[in-house]
């Protein structure tokens, strides 16, 4: 995972906002290297992720999945149908076309990562302009680890690169190790 945004796509509102979203649904933009992990593979984290036979209470919440090109349109097609047969159920989720991505607020970046002050202070020092946290590869890897995703195997490998002081690599470590205990 290179890097990963939250925000707002899918409508035709200009420059939404939280508070003003119109018909924009809440979404996530990721970057990744396609020699590291699949497209398949993200979908699959997606589709494990939530319910995608749920209702969405409202247009914001709804599931869909953004394609950029005909083999990830054939992909989010194949998976959602075998999501399907698997739950024996129909799948809510909606596939279409890649549109505008409108970034949301700084505050609604790296949320888990946020929830940690001592980390976040330290990546506030690391990258003191909002877009440059937001762009962080390794604030991207950090709040991954801490939302569950990653093995604490594979954060001991990573470490050297996120840049992190010795305590606070240390913290992530017993953070990371007590969510997988």
């Amino acid at each position: 995972m290179l890097r990963t945004r939250v925000g707002y796509a899918g409508g035709t509102t200009k420059d939404p906002t939280y508070h003003n979203l119109g018909d924009h649904v809440e979404t996530i933009q990721i970057d990744y290297d396609p020699t590291q992990v699949s497209y398949a593979e993200l979908l699959d984290v997606f589709w494990d992720s939530h319910d995608p036979t749920s209702r969405p209470w409202s247009r914001q919440y709804m599931s869909i999945v953004f394609y950029h090109d005909d083999e990830q349109r054939k992909l989010a097609t194949e998976t959602r149908d075998r999501e399907a047969a698997g739950r024996r159920s129909e799948i809510l989720t909606h596939i279409v076309p890649a549109a505008e991505f409108y970034p949301a607020e700084a505050y609604h970046q790296k949320y888990q990562l946020r929830q940690v002050p001592e980390l976040m202070a330290e990546f506030s020092a690391i990258y003191p302009a909002a877009g440059d946290f937001v762009a962080s590869t390794a604030a991207a890897r950090v709040n991954g680890y801490l939302g569950g995703y990653g093995t604490f195997t594979d954060l001991q490998t990573a470490l050297s690169g996120l840049d992190l002081s010795p305590e606070e690599s240390t913290r992530l470590l017993d953070m990371v190790h007590a969510l997988e205990n």
